[in-house]
């Protein structure tokens, strides 16, 4: 099977206001069918890219495609094909969330019973049933987003951009927009723009990811190729022993090693810092001075200690 076709290309994207630089050159490409996941703190300039791949914010440098069409110039073309949920989203609060979303859909030429069974479905799927013909100003913010996100899927978009969609949400409604989320890469083959600081829920869902930092993609790829561009990079490794022997010392005399830490929670367990994976060199430490070794093994990196790790990286260079 070929390469999947280009929904969203953006080529040294830039957005200046006066002297501050939101957005730096910002190159990215997504395919069809795909969730990309925006990494990256508030202020990180995350917003004002999807304020200009959706025409809402003119860039002062570069050029940015979305579906082949230039948002600044084809913006209600563009609005015709994406579906946008902010990190704020608004409704008419006096309506109900029913009544919102019969709204949206005559906005979109669609109507009568298609219209209705299209809403039931999504209010059933983002679990706003029971609460769809109370009116919004009774919603929660978590309410809100979801409703909001029922919005954004009425048109059944070729693409989905979503800002922080699950601030608000309890976990377990967390779970269920997420997966949400993913049938909308899966079984519609929509491509996906996840907008996020909450990183580990982003690694559950995003096939790919971008680090954003002061403006800049400094990282971005699969989870596990961020991974390995730090493999020769510090790592920490857990050892387990049976019974002292000095410990703490041998691992701390390998070469390479940075810091030997005792777990507070298991007197018999140590979390190794190192420069590389020595791994060997500590299992052959403890055996030659005669330590029962019990467990030796290198944690994996999780996406907020990678993300950790970019933004420490992004500041050296500056």
């Amino acid at each position: 099977m070929g390469e999947a076709a280009t929904t969203v290309e953006a080529r040294g994207l830039t957005k200046r206001y006066g002297d501050l630089v939101a957005v730096d050159h910002l190159d990215l490409t997504l395919h069809r069918g795909e969730i990309f996941g925006l990494l990256g703190p508030n202020g990180a300039g995350k917003t004002t890219t999807i304020l200009m791949l959706l025409g809402l914010s003119e860039p002062s440098a570069g050029t940015v495609r979305v579906l082949g069409l230039d948002p600044t110039r084809q913006a209600l073309e563009v609005k015709r094909r994406v579906g946008y949920v902010p990190d704020d989203v608004g409704f008419y609060g006096a309506l109900t969330g029913r009544e919102n979303l019969r709204y949206t859909a005559r906005l979109n030429g669609l109507r009568g019973r298609a219209a209705e069974d299209r809403i039931a479905e999504l209010l059933h799927d983002v679990g706003l049933e029971d609460a769809a013909d109370a009116r919004v100003e009774t919603y929660s913010r978590g309410m809100r987003q979801r409703l909001g996100i029922a919005d954004a899927l009425l048109k059944d978009p070729e693409v989905a951009i979503l800002d922080e969609p699950t601030v608000g949400i309890d976990p377990e409604g967390v779970a269920e927009i997420l997966e949400l989320i993913a049938s909308l890469a899966r079984d519609r083959g929509a491509t996906v723009l996840l907008s996020s600081h909450l990183l580990h829920q982003v690694q559950s869902v995003c096939d790919r990811v971008g680090i954003f930092v002061g403006g800049r993609m400094v990282a971005q790829g699969r989870v596990e190729e961020l991974a390995e561009r730090i493999a020769a990079g510090p790592v920490t490794i857990e050892v387990g022993v049976a019974g002292d022997g000095d410990v703490e010392r041998r691992l701390a005399a390998v070469p390479g090693v940075r810091s030997v830490e005792r777990d507070a929670r298991d007197p018999d367990r140590f979390l190794v810092r190192a420069d590389r994976d020595v791994r060997g060199e500590l299992a052959r430490a403890l055996v030659e001075a005669g330590v029962d070794l019990r467990s030796l093994a290198r944690r994996e990196e999780r996406l907020d200690e990678l993300y950790r790790r970019f933004f420490e990286e992004a500041g050296d260079g500056r």
